[in-house]
């Protein structure tokens, strides 16, 4: 399993020479969210397909 320090070397490697300081806390700030959504999933508290689509149906 990758560490966290894993996930945001592969991901500063991934990104253009020319990113900005800017790009880089928003692409930590997208790591983060995921990271929180995996583990909320891994709690119990994620939504299954279904009820996206029911919630999204909404919004579309």
């Amino acid at each position: 399993m990758s560490t966290l320090k894993d996930n945001i070397a592969k991901m500063i490697r991934h990104l253009p020479e020319d990113s900005t300081l800017e790009d880089i806390q928003y692409h930590l700030y997208v790591l983060e969210k995921i990271r929180k959504g995996q583990e909320s999933i891994k709690d119990g508290k994620g939504i299954s397909n279904e009820e996206a689509k029911v919630r999204l149906s909404k919004w579309i």
